[in-house]
């Protein structure tokens, strides 16, 4: 009996750690508290790779080397399970075959019954996808090419009762087989920092490194914004969203072990006008062991020649999974010297005290680059809003974090704030954006009262866009009972202490605007609310109101006079 310990590094999941340990400290969970066995216990669902192929046995001695698959558990709840589980392995379908040994998550141990079984237990199974343990999986000694055989999972949960759930784990079956191809991209040699319009010759090439042949490949090409491959072949297929363009390209044939392959004609990779920050992915797999792409996203088959690989080098040989996926794909990052205009928009709008508006606001990105962190992940951006003196936000957008005046962190999340920082996407297109609605109740009707609007970095501490050559026009206003009339534009209320720079003000023309909730009023922009009044009529009222104080005033001094 093997007993395997939990590796001290991070449990691979796929999210809910966090989730985890808070539901921990709060105490049992319900799922796990109770009693009876119902219906309504989770079915965890266990996977993990379809086929797993194998070096074969080193007769010369030395280490085998080995192959890993992983097995994972799939926890449907949004929650967290605590409970006692077990996971079984029925080995019998690989007695030599294959060895078997484990290499445990945290919290989990497993321990093999001679050849035939092991057991892994554990007592907390996050929501989402995790990797309970991976497999680690050697040709055993004797096993000849293509000797192939099954390893068996099925598992059992307890309540913190120790009563079974009802309906436990979905059983799942892997299959090991020794020997394979091992399809292996060469990374090319490019230019990495390209110019706008710059192409680059790019003639993939690969091997098959295994012990069997591939029966077909699909070479799969995938590039973002800023790049281009202009040629559209008839045996690939193309999809493109926001961000990417994904050309699979299915390329018939036996491709032998030990031979070597490259494209009949080179490709060719543009970096377009919008390139800035982009990354050129190549991968090769065997055909019919590509998963299904999960984008929505339409396909569209090429009009052009069809994609050819031709050898090399030759070598003879056989057919099955791949030995070393790792290997099948290379990246190549592009930094183009380019630049990206965010321009901040802001919005005017009028109402008495008590009524409510939409402000519209945000930033267009006028290009020629689209800006995007791929890699990280992160935001391009953010904006930064300072709300008008005399008014409070009553509705901000999904995302937006309000925080003081002068840009601190603000424990408060439920009152309104005086200032919010809105964050931009991962990627925002050449003539893309960020569109924001604030609701805005004026509690002061105060002349020309402006808030603002800046684009900057998306943290605190990272003020400027190094991409853009503009930074005069990454400021705008938010106007409330601004003047008319073609006057000059009343200046705007001082920021908070800390706040973003001035800028240029500019505030483009959009579509009209709607009212939110209370009392009418007014918004800039090209449009209009419902009003009772416009900026122009309240200060031809407060002119009016002005001539006939001064009037009273003469005539009364003009009476005093008369008598004396």
């Amino acid at each position: 009996m093997t007993r395997f310990s939990p590796r001290t590094a991070p449990l691979r999941r796929a999210g809910g750690l966090a989730a985890t340990a808070l539901l921990l400290a709060a105490g049992p969970l319900t799922v796990a508290a109770a009693a009876p066995a119902r219906a309504a216990d989770p079915v965890f669902t266990l996977g993990g790779p379809a086929e797993t192929a194998l070096h074969p046995y080193a007769e010369g001695g030395g280490a085998p080397k080995r192959s890993t698959a992983g097995i994972t558990v799939t926890n449907p709840a949004d929650e967290g399970y605590e409970g006692e589980f077990t996971l079984t392995f029925d080995l019998t379908g690989v007695a030599g075959v294959a060895d078997v040994a484990f290499d445990p998550g945290p919290g989990v141990e497993c321990e093999t019954k001679g050849t035939r079984s092991a057991v892994c237990t554990g007592d907390t199974l996050a929501p989402g996808l995790s990797t309970v343990t991976g497999l680690l999986l050697g040709a055993a000694k004797g096993s000849e090419q293509g000797a192939a055989g099954t390893i068996r999972v099925t598992g059992e949960a307890r309540s913190a009762t120790s009563t079974p759930l009802a309906a436990p784990f979905t059983p799942f079956t892997t299959r090991v087989t020794v020997g394979g191809p091992d399809l292996v991209m060469r990374k090319l040699p490019f230019d990495h920092e390209p110019t706008p319009g710059q192409k680059q010759q790019a003639p993939i090439t690969f091997a098959n490194r295994g012990s069997r042949d591939a029966d077909g490949v699909v070479l799969t090409l995938r590039y973002s914004r800023g790049l281009d491959i202009p040629q559209r072949y008839s045996n690939c297929a193309y999809t493109t969203d926001e961000t990417w363009t994904t050309a699979r390209c299915s390329v018939d044939g036996a491709f032998e072990a030990g031979a070597t392959y490259t494209l009949a004609a080179p490709l060719t990779l543009e970096a377009t006008t919008r390139a800035y920050r982009d990354l050129f992915v190549y991968g090769i797999q065997e055909a019919g062991t590509v998963p299904r792409a999960a984008s929505t996203a339409r396909s569209e088959r090429g009009s052009g020649t069809v994609l050819r690989a031709v050898p090399l080098t030759k070598a003879p040989a056989a057919r099955g999974v791949d030995l070393e996926p790792g290997d099948n794909e290379q990246e190549a990052e592009f930094r183009t010297a380019n630049t990206a205009d965010f321009m901040a928009y802001g919005d005017e709008a009028s109402g008495a005290a008590g009524a409510t508006v939409t402000a519209r606001l945000g930033f267009h990105n006028d290009g020629p680059a689209w800006i995007g962190r791929i890699r990280s992940g992160g935001s391009v951006a953010a904006v930064d809003f300072t709300v008008p003196q005399g008014a409070t936000v009553t509705s901000a957008p999904k995302g937006c974090r309000g925080v003081t005046a002068e840009g601190a962190y603000r424990e408060d999340r439920k009152t309104p704030a005086p200032r919010y920082l809105c964050p931009a996407p991962t990627a925002v297109r050449d003539g893309g954006g960020l569109d924001l609605s604030f609701g805005l109740r004026i509690d002061k009707a105060l002349i020309g009262a402006a808030g603002r609007v800046t684009v900057r970095g998306p943290g605190l501490q990272e003020a400027g866009l190094p991409f853009d050559p503009r930074p005069g026009n990454n400021t705008a206003r938010v106007v409330l009972n601004g003047q008319s009339g073609g006057g000059p534009s009343p200046s705007p209320a001082p920021p908070a202490e800390g706040g973003p720079g001035a800028g240029s003000g500019r505030t483009p023309s959009a579509a009209p605007g709607t009212s939110g909730t209370g009392a009418p009023g007014t918004t800039g922009r090209g449009g209009s609310l419902a009003s009772t009044g416009s900026p122009a009529a309240m200060t031809a009222s407060v002119t009016a109101i002005t001539a006939l104080t001064t009037g009273l005033a003469l005539f009364a001094a003009a009476r005093r006079r008369r008598k004396a």
